[in-house]
């Protein structure tokens, strides 16, 4: 898939302005929600960029969206994760440092750090509330200027996602993928592929108008460029997975037996320990540098 590729979607109703930029090492998509009067924005699931050979972080990514927001002359008044990310590094508290703004991500991200303490063999570790500015809670609501952002929980990819909602956008992270591809896995531990179900169904009952924007796209073998944006009204008619009259049982079925054939993310057992600390690295050691915990054989 190309790299670098950017794109601007605007709103005939009033909604946000969406900056959507690809990572194309890890299919990312990361967000820029704007409000077009006020300038007011919120950053959405940024990316630190990691060379997994070398286990070295750097910033191209993030620096391009602070790039964009100050083109743009916009004011970053949130950063969110939505939820801590399997694939990639969160560039939150990177950006959080040099914005100011706060760095926020749902509330029941707890409950996903309690089961990677077992994983990694670090029983004290991964507080989450002290790594994050603040914790949402379903339903509640951010002002982004003119507009605010809705917090919808979204289980099934993890125990602990969420979706934002700002005026006629939506962003619904790993729970779709693009509207000719499907749905997103929900293998990991504490996933739930009939919870997946069920937050898509709350997702797909936004107005048919709603622009869904997704967490990541590996492509097709039918598309060249790599794609963010499609229509509820899209999903419901057209996604191969939970589109049409697709059951519940049958996409439990497909989803399941798709999962089994997914080997894991090749950066996960770095990410989820940097994730789970708002996007920090593991505290230095007494030589003054910072060490990943591997856990070997649990996978």
């Amino acid at each position: 898939m190309p790299t670098g590729r950017s794109i601007t979607s605007t709103s005939d109703a009033g909604g946000p302005t969406v900056h959507a930029f690809y990572e194309s090492d890890t299919g990312s998509w990361q967000y820029i929600c704007a409000d077009p009067e006020s300038r007011a924005c919120a950053i959405i699931d940024p990316v630190l960029d990691f060379d997994t050979a070398h286990a070295r972080t750097s910033t191209e990514a993030a620096e391009d969206l602070l790039g964009c927001i100050e083109r743009e002359g916009y004011a970053p008044a949130w950063i969110i994760d939505t939820h801590p990310h399997a694939d990639h590094l969160s560039a939150g508290n990177w950006l959080a440092e040099r914005t100011g703004a706060p760095h926020l991500t749902g509330e029941t991200c707890t409950d996903i750090a309690a089961l990677w303490r077992d994983y990694y063999h670090l029983p004290e570790a991964f507080p989450v509330k002290g790594d994050y500015d603040r914790l949402l809670a379903d339903g509640e609501r951010l002002a982004l200027g003119k507009l605010d952002l809705r917090v919808m929980l979204s289980r099934g990819h993890t125990l602990g996602s969420i979706s934002l909602i700002a005026g006629d956008a939506a962003f619904v992270h790993d729970t779709l993928m693009h509207v000719d591809t499907g749905t997103a896995r929900a293998d990991f531990p504490g996933g739930s592929t009939e919870q997946l179900w069920d937050s898509i169904q709350e997702i797909l009952s936004l107005p048919a108008e709603t622009r869904l924007f997704i967490g990541h796209d590996y492509g097709s073998d039918d598309r060249e460029q790599p794609e963010c944006e499609a229509t509820v009204a899209a999903h419901r008619a057209h996604n191969p997975h939970v589109g049409g009259d697709q059951t519940k049982e049958a996409f439990i079925r497909l989803r399941n037996e798709r999962d089994e054939t997914l080997g894991l993310p090749d950066r996960m057992l770095f990410a989820l320990q940097v994730n789970l600390r708002g996007g920090r690295l593991p505290e230095p050691e007494g030589d003054g540098h910072a060490y990943f915990k591997i856990p070997a054989n649990r996978f």
